[in-house]
């Protein structure tokens, strides 16, 4: 079925103002993002051009976190446009009801939104992995590598003139179990390889328990306890996986899958998956309920106020996704429950208001 000239309008006239608005929200968050980096720069003594350079690299991620509101703001301008230009009577007029105009804006939102989905999100996720790799590169003085595999937890890091490899079954926050600490000069001499039941690693001198040592020369020391000094302790072991948003989606299921083989939590990315996958939804739902607000509030000659009252709902709907969010994380809701109940809520307001405008 061809698209009729008056839905091709309407997709176009929401499109451009679609991209506009990303186009200044990209530019406020690049600002935004620039001065953060040029403190960054000044601590670490580089060259001026990184603080652009990480902007680039990490505004793409933090815009896919806005593109609901951005949705949102986007249908308040396509509807001004169109009231200040007639356009609404003149499509009531012809026969094309305001919940047609919502449906096709619907249905435009909720193809934009996979596509973000598919192809956005695993850009921005690539784009985020290295400003997050460059970032390390300057801001820790030791070497390190920490990476979760099927077979456990390993790490490498280097602590003065000495390398250690870490190799942990399990890892349970401020606990690690069935733990193999290879340790080598900085020509990778091995010199010790000490072998623990559990280590307890609150802080960065961590408490080992029933440990065996093997010497270089085979000599054999057993022990019920041992401290070994690193560089890392519980939590800054979780942060080093923590910033979900630098995976794609590939990536985070297989770290999920490696998180439960070796005993770690894997909700907060089940949580981030299932925020993913409900974007679509996301974006149609705010497209339906700006253009239900501003089509009750078009009485109001003043731009400056609906605008606000649009960054209103904004941090509203943020906030009601945050609160959710933690209770899942927390254990208080079931993780689909925490993700799909604001929406949930969002989708029967807009279902009362889709009622309202009709009738109208």
């Amino acid at each position: 079925m061809s698209i009729k000239k008056y839905q091709a309008y309407i997709y176009l006239l929401f499109l451009k103002f679609f991209v506009l608005t990303s186009l200044v929200f990209f530019c406020v968050t690049f600002l935004i993002n620039f001065f953060e980096e040029v403190k960054f720069v000044e601590k670490y003594n580089t060259e001026i051009y990184y603080s652009i350079y990480l902007s680039l690299l990490n505004a793409p991620s933090l815009m896919y976190e806005i593109f609901p509101f951005i949705f949102l703001i986007a249908v308040k301008f396509f509807y001004l446009n169109l009231n200040d230009r007639k356009e609404i009577e003149i499509f009531n007029f012809n026969g094309i009801s305001n919940l047609k105009i919502i449906l096709h804006l619907g249905i435009l939102s909720l193809f934009l939104g996979i596509i973000l989905l598919l192809f956005y999100y695993s850009f921005s996720s690539s784009l985020k992995s290295s400003y997050l790799d460059i970032k390390n590169r300057f801001s820790n003085t030791n070497e390190y590598l920490a990476v979760v595999k099927d077979d456990g937890l390993w790490i490498k890091e280097e602590i003065e003139e000495n390398i250690y490899i870490i190799h942990a079954e399990k890892f349970e926050k401020n606990k690690l179990r069935s733990i193999t600490i290879t340790e080598a000069d900085k020509y990778f001499n091995n010199k010790n390889t000490i072998m623990a039941k559990t280590a307890n690693i609150v802080s960065k001198n961590w408490k080992l328990s029933d440990v065996t040592i093997l010497k270089n020369n085979g000599k054999r020391n057993n022990l019920k306890s041992y401290v070994h000094n690193s560089s890392f302790n519980g939590e800054i072991i979780s942060n080093l996986f923590s910033n979900l948003h630098s995976l794609n989606i590939y990536e985070l299921h297989k770290l999920s899958n490696s998180y439960q083989k070796i005993g770690y939590s894997n909700i907060d990315i089940k949580i981030h998956l299932n925020k993913i996958y409900s974007m679509p939804i996301f974006y149609t739902i705010m497209t339906i309920l700006g253009f239900i607000v501003i089509n009750k509030l078009k009485k109001f000659n003043s731009r400056f106020f609906v605008i606000t009252l649009g960054i209103f709902l904004s941090v509203v709907v943020y906030y009601l996704n945050y609160f959710s969010g933690i209770l899942g994380s927390k254990g208080v809701l079931p993780i689909y429950l925490s993700v799909w109940t604001p929406l949930l809520i969002l989708f029967l307001v807009c279902n009362i208001g889709i009622l309202k405008v009709n009738e109208n």
